[in-house]
């Protein structure tokens, strides 16, 4: 049984995405009925809505959207890692709404898309502070060279859990890199991050790759930050641009296939429900 950890839902009728235009294949709707009839078929038993970098004035319309679709009989979504603009001044305000929804469990603000001094702002900094002792999370979606951005943060908030998605977005398909690997060593020796094991198909070469395309950069994730502090997620459905939600799936049965019930039962669901109370 798998505890998803990274859902994306596009319903372009109701919030505003504007990245999409430029996203190719992905520039539809990706609907929660769609993904829930592959993830029961996947024995994906729980997920969690991660922010779909939705236009600023429809952060909390996606919040809310999402939670009304959890309340629907038989939903699996558990909860929502909320979009947020750490490097604005109405971020305090947003975050004193948001501790009081428990529905909501984290943020993320992608790195990636924006410039990197982006983060290295000094309202950005002070606002991620304000998550001490909040019980929120917060996402890092960052290549391979901005590893360093997120261990600076990281270092600064000792006391916030961070998570670091995709495996740090390696470039499967160009193969292992010096960069990525020192990246994921040093940033796991931080005790307050872990790492999320998903999304990793979609930047593997679509027609050519195998699982021991992935085992590389499974393996190296795991080796630095162990069994308790990887999860997983689908990050659907980024990965049908890698096969789609089941090859994702059997791709994860294959590569954890020599260990034991104990680690695979840290990455399929225990340390994602640790994390956060569920």
């Amino acid at each position: 049984m798998l505890f998803d950890s990274h859902l994306h839902i596009i319903d372009r009728e109701r919030l505003n995405y504007p990245w999409l235009e430029g996203a190719g294949s992905l520039n539809r709707d990706s609907l929660y009925a769609d993904y829930a009839r592959d993830a029961h078929r996947c024995a994906i038993t729980d997920t969690l809505h991660m922010e779909v970098d939705v236009a600023a004035g429809d952060i909390e319309a996606e919040t809310a959207f999402v939670q009304e679709l959890s309340r629907q009989p038989g939903s699996l979504i558990r909860g929502a890692i909320a979009s947020c603009r750490p490097e604005e001044n109405g971020f305090a305000s947003y975050l004193e709404r948001v501790v009081e929804n428990p529905f909501v469990k984290g943020f993320r603000r992608v790195l990636h898309v924006v410039a990197d001094e982006l983060s290295e702002g000094a309202l950005f900094r002070e606002n991620l502070r304000r998550l001490t002792g909040t019980r929120l999370t917060f996402d890092f979606c960052v290549l391979p060279h901005q590893i360093a951005k997120a261990i600076a943060l990281v270092d600064l908030n000792p006391d916030v859990q961070f998570i670091l998605d995709h495996c740090g977005v390696p470039a499967v398909k160009d193969g292992l890199s010096d960069i990525w690997k020192t990246g994921i060593t040093e940033i796991a020796q931080r005790p307050n991050v872990v790492v999320k094991i998903s999304g990793v198909v979609a930047y593997a070469d679509p027609d050519s790759w195998t699982v021991d395309t992935l085992r590389p950069f499974f393996e190296h994730s795991v080796a630095s930050f162990g069994w308790d502090r990887v999860i997983w997620g689908s990050d659907w459905p980024v990965c049908t641009l890698g096969g789609g939600l089941t090859t994702w799936v059997a791709a994860t049965h294959a590569l954890t296939s020599g260990c034991s019930l104990d680690e695979r039962a840290g990455l399929y669901q225990r340390n994602a429900r640790r994390l956060w109370n569920l």
